[in-house]
């Protein structure tokens, strides 16, 4: 007993805990970040295989995104739950990429640890080495491998979302989809005004206008896409009211939209007031008053023009009274998202009171959205509403249909992934060839580099680092059953020859990456796998950064809460 005090106060801990110091913090992060790695290394690329998730209530979710896999996971160990947050923060900022992004980070980790062990070096000249490598590596990338395209052609963007669907279930019918993704991407371009700097105007395209809405029903293929146009799943709230409002082919049709945030219902006292009533008649006249308050709140929305009212409440039976009466087409309970959309999408704005700064209520007909038509129709099982001829700030609907829930779940993922990848085309206007071209010429280059430029330990260090990069080549072969040490020696030497040889025809092998269908080597840029040269860019800044974060911790103290606390 008295032994244990010592050793606690003389490791200076005299608190309630454990700790971990040195070799063994190292090798326990490593460990943990590798195994995080292994659950989604089989589910990388175009013949990549899915996981099936289970939570702690039953319920399934099939896929074989790298984030979602992840985010699904109970990850107790803290720097393993680093590797989980990396696969987040790619899926944010560029949307595809997420399973390589964790690959490189943990064969960084692998590689770093073995340094250490093996070769004796110190943490601190890892990560030096680790950075001068990245530095050298993006350097290389921006200025031999990237290939800027000006003037994007929807070719190049229809092979970038291919790409990315290529791992994905609707891989076989990448075609039909990737030119949904671009034309959805397209329609909800939005030109910034930069009045204020000499820049010229800068075009983004919102994903957040892009809606999706999944129906069950019918085979994948026969999703659409509603261009300039949105749909919600929502009903009408009665049978009283039309279904068909204004004319989608007609530029002069105007249908005002109000976007409601709060019940509208039948005006109630206040709770806490009290009342003494000794005429019957009284009460009759109080009642009255209560529906005239509401016919007068009613009255001021549809005095400002409004023939379609959503609300994300509800709507009682005297307020739809009324509103048939005026021949208004209402919905309920709409999701406030599908609203706020909506809003932007017509031009209009969610109202969440009618009160005005005088303590009076007033409807501004300014707060309206604007479409050329609203329709009910019905899709599946269910009614969807309709708004054709959106006048604001672009938007679009993509409309899934799928045989059931996981199917119409994995679509959406894979969707938004090849959305992201668009939109990053376009807003980057660069591009790089795929199926492991980039990782292979880097791994030459640097090896190149290392050799040349470096005369110290870091050496060690950057060449650990261009051995990691082939993690993703070797993976892509060996998950889709080929032989990856040929595949990948093949692949080395091509880049090598494209690297080091002057003649012209040489200098086109840098596209050259891997054909995982038939299991040999061919120009990738000419076959149509390319992929977004910010994605590449920015798993490698990722990777290297996780890398690093987690080989600089040696020393891991777990506070254990006293008793009584």
């Amino acid at each position: 007993m008295s032994g244990t005090q010592n050793a606690s106060a003389a490791s200076g801990l005299f608190i309630q805990g454990s700790r971990e110091s040195g070799e063994d913090v190292r090798s326990g992060n490593v460990t943990a970040a590798v195994a995080v790695a292994n659950i989604v290394k089989s589910s990388l690329g175009p013949v990549g295989l899915d996981k099936m998730l289970v939570d702690d209530i039953g319920d399934v979710t099939i896929t074989n995104d790298g984030a979602t896999i992840l985010a699904q996971l109970e990850v107790e160990h803290p720097a393993a739950r680093l590797l989980v947050d990396l696969a987040q923060l790619q899926d944010k900022e560029v949307g595809d990429g997420t399973t390589s992004v964790v690959l490189l980070a943990a064969e960084l980790l692998k590689r770093g640890l073995e340094l250490v062990q093996k070769q004796g070096l110190h943490p601190t000249t890892i990560l030096a080495g680790y950075r001068t490598a990245l530095k050298a590596a993006i350097a290389f990338l921006k200025s031999n491998i990237l290939i800027p395209t000006s003037d994007l052609d929807t070719q190049h963007l229809m092979q970038a979302a291919k790409t990315s669907m290529s791992s994905k279930i609707i891989g076989k019918e990448g075609d039909f989809f990737a030119q949904m993704a671009v034309d959805a991407v397209q329609s909800v371009a939005n030109t910034t005004s930069t009045a204020a700097t000499s820049k010229k105007n800068k075009t983004v395209y919102p994903l957040s206008a892009i809606h999706i809405l999944k129906v069950h029903g019918k085979s994948s293929l026969e999703s659409y896409l509603m261009k300039g146009g949105f749909c919600l799943n929502a009903t009408r709230a009665s049978q009283g009211m039309p279904s068909f409002l204004g004319d989608p082919d007609d530029p002069t049709s105007e249908i005002k939209i109000a976007m409601i945030d709060m019940n509208l219902q039948r005006h109630r006292m206040a709770m806490g007031v009290s009342i003494q009533v000794k005429d019957p008649q009284e009460i009759e006249r109080i009642k009255q008053r209560e529906m005239d308050l509401t016919k007068e709140k009613i009255q001021k929305i549809l005095n400002a023009g409004t023939r379609v009212v959503l609300t994300t409440k509800g709507i009682d039976d005297l307020c739809m009274k009324y509103f048939v009466e005026a021949g208004v087409l209402c919905a309920r309970r709409v999701p406030k998202e599908d609203l706020k959309r909506l809003a932007k999408a017509t031009g209009g704005q969610v109202v969440i009171t009618l009160a005005d700064m005088e303590g009076e209520e007033s409807f501004d007909a300014e707060a309206l959205g604007t479409c050329r038509a609203v329709q009910e129709t019905r899709v599946g099982d269910g009614e969807l509403l309709q708004v054709f001829g959106c006048q604001g700030s672009g938007a679009s609907t993509i409309v899934l249909r799928g045989a059931n829930e996981y199917m119409l779940d994995e679509i959406d993922r894979s969707l938004h992934d090849s959305l992201c990848v668009v939109k990053r085309m376009l807003e980057s206007n660069s591009l790089v060839p795929g199926g492991g071209a980039v990782e292979t010429a880097l791994n030459v280059y640097l090896y190149d580099y290392a050799l040349k430029t470096l005369d110290n330990r870091e050496q060690l260090a950057v060449e650990a680092f261009a051995d990691s990069l082939l993690v993703i080549p070797k993976t892509l072969a060996v998950n889709a059953a080929k032989d990856s040490a040929e595949l990948v020696s093949k692949l080395k030497s091509i880049h090598a020859k494209s690297q080091t040889s002057s003649k012209e025809e040489d200098k086109n092998l840098k596209n050259y990456g891997l054909d995982l269908v038939e299991g040999e080597i061919r120009d990738n840029l000419a076959a149509g796998v390319v992929e977004p040269a910010i994605s590449k860019i920015k798993s490698l800044r990722f990777a290297t950064e996780a890398a690093i974060t987690i080989l600089r911790i040696d020393d891991r103290v777990t506070l254990t809460p006293g008793q009584g606390h």
